[in-house]
């Protein structure tokens, strides 16, 4: 809803708020989107090892036809890193723990 302003204002802060809650109990769609906000920088600072590791973990949880679209928008932020950076994402994706539901 506040990412695309769709019965609430466009509020990306508030979008990423509930990206991160859902994409932290390991929901792929939500793993997409908080990616996406990170390699765009709408709503969170723009931070490529952090788009990476939430597009990472997306396409590792998603299966089909999400996968593949998941995966190839990981691949495009892997496009603007550099070898480094891709590894530190890596190593946060290997690392990533779910949280539990409040």
């Amino acid at each position: 809803m506040y990412a695309k302003g769709q019965a609430a204002p466009q509020d990306y802060a508030e979008a990423v708020r509930w990206y991160r809650q859902a994409a932290g109990q390991g929901n792929a769609s939500a793993q997409l989107n908080l990616g996406l906000r990170y390699d765009k920088g709408q709503g969170a600072p723009q931070d490529y090892v952090a788009a990476h590791m939430w597009l990472n973990l997306a396409a590792s949880r998603a299966s089909g036809d999400d996968q593949t679209k998941f995966a190839r928008a990981r691949d495009l932020v892997a496009k603007k890193m550099n070898s480094q950076q891709i590894a530190e994402a890596q190593r946060l994706s290997r690392e990533w723990k779910p949280t539990s539901a409040k």
